[in-house]
C-alpha cells in the first residue's frame, strides 16, 4: 500500500514537471521564440518593391524589374535525378555539386540562392517542372533597371549578401541583394523596404500542415522609399559626353544649398552592366581595368594638386591676416627668388615684368611671384614659423579642404592640407616658409579632390560660407531633415574680403586665360590651372603631361552653379577645362548651347593617344630600370 502511494506521488510529480516545462516553453518562452530557428517551421518571403530614384526634375533614373531565383533548402533535397535537374537548369553536375555544397555549408535547414536571376523566358517552364525536385523552389525578387544609362558612379549597384554578412545580420539572408555602392549603398535602409514573411508548420516528412500559430507572426511586405536626387540628369549626361575620350572629373553644385547638380567621372560605364547574371562577367572586366579605372569615382576619390586656383585662397588668407590689401604692389621680374641657389627660383609667366602687380591683376594673370611673397608674409607674420603655418593651414581647412566634407555618398578621399607636424616629421632639420614655397601656387604638398575644390568655389561664390554637398533632395516626397546638410558652415575669412577676388575671377573670363570661353549674357567668374603631374616610377619622380583644371561659378551675382573640372593630362587649363566648364554652365543656365563648334570640338576631343604615350613612357622607364 505504501509502495503504491509513493508510485502515485512520483507519477504526479513527474506530470507536474512536464506540464510546467511545457508551459514554460509554449507560453512563457514561446512569446519570444523566433520561429525561424525552428526546424518544424517553413518561412516564405515576400520581397518588397525597392524604392525608385528620380532626378531633381522628376526624371526616372532607377526602376525595378522582376527576377526569379532558384532557391534550395538542402535538408529537404532527397532522391532527385541530378542529371535531369542539371539539364533543366542548363548547368553541369560539377556546378550543381559546388552550388549545393555551398548552400549546405551555409545552413541545411535554411533557404539560400542556388541559381540566381533565371531568364524570363525560362521561368514558366521551370515553374512547371520544378515541383518534381523536392527542396527546390522559385523565389521572385526585385532587381534594378536604369532607363537613362548614366551616373553609374552616383547610383551604384546591388550585390549579393555573402555568408558572413548573413550570419551577422538579423535582416538579410544569404544570397539576398543589398546596395554595394553609391546611393544604393548609402541609402540602403530607406530603399530596401521591409520583407514580408509567412510562417508554415511542417511535419516530419517536411509537408506543409498549415499556418504557424494562425499567422500570428506573418507580416506584409513594405515597399522601399522613393528618393529624389539633387542631380540634374540632363547636365550629368552632357558632362559625360564632354568627357568622352578623357580621364578626370566634373563636379557641379548649387552654392545656395550645397545640392550636387552633376558628379561626372570619366571613363565610366552603363549601370545596367551591373545587373543580372551578366554582372559577374562585366564586374570582372571593370574592376580589373587598372589603367582606366572606370569604377573609381574621380570626382570624389582622385586627388590632385589644386594648382593656380589655390592662389585665390592664399590671396584671401593674405587679406584676412592683413599682410596685403587690394593695393599692395609686388614686383615680379619673371619669377620669385627665395634663396641664393640657382634652383631656388620660381618662374612666372604672368607677362608682367619690371612693374608692380596688385591682387586683382595677380589673380587674373596668375602671377607666381605675387602669391609666393604673400604666402611667405602669412607664414612669417607669427612669432615662429610653426605657429604661422598652422594658422595658414586652419584657414585653408575652413574651406572644406583636407577632409571628407560629410556628403551622402560612401566613397571619398580627404586629400591633404599639411600642418607643422607634417613638416616636422618630414624634415630632420629646421624648415621655414621657403621650404614649402610651392604651397603658394598649389603645387606643394596640398592635395585636393574635385568635389573639395567645387565646394571651396561655392564658398567663394557665397562670400564666405557653404553648405555640405549632398545628392539626395527628398525622401518619399519629404525634404531631407539631416541637419548637417542645412547648417551654414562659415570660413575664417571675413565677407568683405571676397569682392576683390571675385572681380579678379570675373576678369579671368573677360580678358584673361578664360576669355575664349566666354558665354554671351552670362558673367562667369573662374580661375584656370595647369597642374604639373608627376609619377613615381621605380622610386624616381618622373614628370608627365600636365593636368588641365578650372574652377568657376556663374552668374557673378546670385550664383546658381559652382564647378570644378579636372582633365587628366589635358595640358593648359584654358584649352580643355575652360571650354568644358563654360559649356556646362551654358547648358545649365540657358538650357541649350549655342556655341556648337566648341561643343563639337570638346565632345570629339580624345586624349587616348596622350594616355597611350604616357603608358609607353612608363613601361620603357620600368624596363630600363630593370
Amino acid at each position: 500500500m505504501q509502495r503504491s502511494s509513493l508510485l502515485v506521488i512520483l507519477i504526479f510529480l513527474i506530470g507536474i514537471i512536464y506540464i510546467g516545462r511545457l508551459f514554460q516553453l509554449q507560453v512563457i518562452e514561446g512569446k519570444s521564440v523566433n520561429p525561424i530557428n525552428s526546424a518544424t517551421v517553413k518561412i516564405e518571403y515576400d520581397y518588397p518593391q525597392r524604392g525608385y530614384i528620380y532626378d531633381r526634375n522628376g526624371k526616372l533614373l532607377v526602376a525595378n524589374q522582376l527576377s526569379y531565383d532558384v532557391m534550395v533548402i538542402p535538408k529537404e533535397v532527397k532522391n532527385i535525378d541530378t542529371l535531369q535537374f542539371c539539364s533543366l537548369l542548363k548547368i553541369t553536375k560539377q556546378d550543381f555539386l559546388r552550388r549545393f555544397n555551398k548552400a549546405e555549408k551555409y545552413a541545411r535547414w535554411l533557404p539560400s540562392v542556388f541559381l540566381k536571376q533565371v531568364a524570363k523566358e525560362d521561368f514558366a517552364y521551370l515553374q512547371e517542372k520544378l515541383h518534381k525536385f523536392k527542396g527546390f523552389y522559385i523565389q521572385r525578387r526585385i532587381i534594378r533597371n536604369y532607363p537613362i544609362k548614366s551616373g553609374a558612379n552616383i547610383l551604384g549597384f546591388l550585390g549579393e549578401v555573402n555568408e558572413q554578412q548573413a550570419k551577422k545580420s538579423e535582416y538579410y539572408e544569404n544570397g539576398e541583394l543589398i546596395g554595394k555602392s553609391g546611393i544604393e549603398n548609402y541609402y540602403e535602409n530607406e530603399l530596401r523596404g521591409v520583407k514580408g514573411k509567412k510562417y508554415f508548420n511542417r511535419d516530419n516528412l517536411n509537408r506543409i500542415t498549415g499556418s504557424y500559430k494562425s499567422g500570428e507572426y506573418d507580416t506584409l511586405a513594405v515597399a522601399g522609399k522613393d528618393l529624389t536626387l539633387t542631380l540634374d540628369s540632363d547636365l550629368q549626361r552632357y558632362g559625360e559626353l564632354l568627357m568622352n575620350g578623357k580621364r578626370g572629373g566634373i563636379v557641379a553644385l548649387e552654392p545656395a544649398t550645397g545640392e550636387l547638380l552633376a558628379l561626372v567621372t570619366a571613363p565610366s560605364y552603363d549601370p545596367n552592366m551591373m545587373v543580372g547574371r551578366k554582372r559577374r562577367t562585366f564586374s570582372q572586366k571593370l574592376f580589373s581595368d587598372t589603367i582606366n579605372n572606370p569604377t573609381i569615382d574621380r570626382g570624389l576619390q582622385a586627388v590632385y594638386s589644386p594648382g593656380s586656383p589655390f592662389k585665390i585662397l592664399n590671396g584671401l588668407i593674405g587679406l584676412q591676416e592683413n599682410v596685403i590689401d587690394p593695393r599692395t604692389a609686388i614686383y615680379c621680374n619673371g619669377g620669385y627668388r627665395y634663396g641664393k641657389r640657382k634652383h631656388e627660383f620660381m618662374r612666372c609667366h604672368c607677362g608682367v615684368y619690371g612693374r608692380p602687380i596688385r591682387l586683382k591683376e595677380a589673380i587674373a594673370k596668375s602671377c607666381n611671384s605675387y602669391f609666393a611673397e604673400t604666402y611667405r608674409k602669412i607664414i612669417n607674420k607669427s612669432e615662429n614659423t610653426k605657429t604661422g603655418f598652422d594658422n595658414w593651414s586652419n584657414h585653408v581647412k575652413s574651406f572644406g579642404l583636407g577632409n571628407f566634407l560629410g556628403y551622402d555618398l560612401p566613397v571619398g578621399n580627404k586629400g591633404l592640407v599639411p600642418n607643422s607636424k607634417y613638416y616636422d616629421d618630414r624634415y630632420s632639420f629646421g624648415w621655414r616658409a621657403t621650404t614649402n614655397i610651392s604651397n603658394a601656387i598649389g603645387q606643394g604638398e596640398i592635395l585636393t579632390t574635385p568635389i573639395q575644390l567645387a565646394n571651396a568655389t561655392a564658398a567663394i561664390a557665397n562670400r564666405g560660407f557653404y553648405y555640405t554637398p549632398h545628392i539626395v533632395k527628398r525622401i518619399s516626397n519629404s525634404p531631407i531633415d539631416n541637419s548637417k546638410f542645412i547648417i551654414k558652415k562659415t570660413t575664417t575669412i571675413n565677407s568683405n574680403h571676397f569682392p576683390t577676388v571675385i572681380e579678379a575671377m570675373h576678369e579671368v573670363f573677360k580678358t584673361g586665360t578664360g576669355k575664349y570661353s566666354q558665354v554671351k549674357g552670362i558673367d562667369i567668374c573662374g580661375k584656370t590651372g595647369t597642374v604639373e603631374n608627376f609619377a613615381i616610377i621605380n622610386g624616381e619622380k618622373v614628370q608627365l603631361t600636365d593636368h588641365s583644371i578650372l574652377i568657376a561659378f556663374a552668374p557673378k551675382e546670385n550664383p546658381k552653379i559652382a564647378m570644378a573640372v579636372f582633365v587628366e593630362n589635358g595640358g593648359f587649363g584654358s584649352t580643355i577645362a575652360a571650354p568644358i566648364t563654360s559649356l556646362m554652365i551654358e547648358k545649365y543656365l540657358n538650357g541649350d548651347v549655342q556655341r556648337k563648334n566648341i561643343e563639337e570640338r570638346m565632345m570629339n576631343l580624345s586624349l587616348k593617344d596622350t594616355y597611350n604615350k604616357q603608358l609607353e613612357k612608363r613601361d620603357s622607364l620600368e624596363t630600363i630600370k630593370e
